[in-house]
């Protein structure tokens, strides 16, 4: 997904930063008010930026000037709502473009709309509408991270097709030529972030029940009868 550094004209690095900008300031607001009203929230803020860090660290090959690999962000708009995600995935964009030459500065502003815009809010859409259909928290997160994984890819799809149209299709078969390279290792990734998130919460239900039931992911367990 990480769009590499200098790939994109000028004027569409430019037009993806300034669209960008606003989701970040708003997360950016956002995760303070987090931290300042519930300060325990601190260490699984940390830990789901982290492990947004680390699996989207993982790089493979795919478009020429991308790479496919899992996201993580779908995880922490399940946990702390989208706009935060907006502000944590930036941040890690910025960290793996400085400290590990993924992704680039010129298109940070492009890299920020998929991974930490789009891919949190379609994802948490996805997660809400599961749970509203009856499903439990475990297959909502499943949903969740599948959908914001794809959607992201999609976005960065769009992304490369406005810029490089195809010369006799146009955008259109621009489009579908990106997402058809990228869903040979993009599926199949998607579902495994989707079976790896199933297990993240899992663990988090059975050591962090109290957190979640504090950001309203799972209800109040009833007290034990005397």
């Amino acid at each position: 997904m990480h769009i590499a550094e200098g790939f994109l004209p000028p004027a569409h690095a430019i037009g993806w930063t300034v669209a960008a900008a606003p989701f970040v300031v708003h997360g950016a607001r956002a995760v303070v008010r987090e931290v300042r009203e519930n300060p325990e929230s601190t260490l699984l803020l940390g830990a789901a930026g982290a492990f947004t860090f680390v699996l989207s660290a993982i790089k493979l090959p795919s478009v020429t000037g991308s790479s496919s690999h899992p996201t993580g962000t779908g995880a922490g708009a399940i946990l702390f709502r989208p706009p935060v995600m907006a502000l944590l995935g930036t941040v890690v964009l910025l960290f793996q473009a400085l400290l590990l030459a993924h992704g680039g500065l010129t298109t940070l502003g492009a890299n920020a709309v998929a991974f930490a815009v789009v891919g949190p809010w379609t994802g948490y859409g996805a997660y809400r509408l599961t749970r509203a259909l009856g499903a439990g928290l475990l297959p909502g997160v499943f949903v969740g991270t599948v959908v914001a994984d794809l959607a992201t890819y999609v976005t960065t799809s769009l992304q490369l097709a406005l810029a490089f149209p195809d010369a006799s299709g146009g955008i259109p078969a621009a489009v579908a030529k990106f997402l058809g390279v990228f869903a040979l290792t993009q599926i199949p990734l998607a579902i495994g972030e989707g079976l790896l998130g199933v297990l993240l919460f899992r663990a988090l239900t059975a050591n962090a029940r109290p957190e979640l039931e504090r950001l309203g992911l799972l209800r109040p367990a009833p007290e034990a009868a005397p």
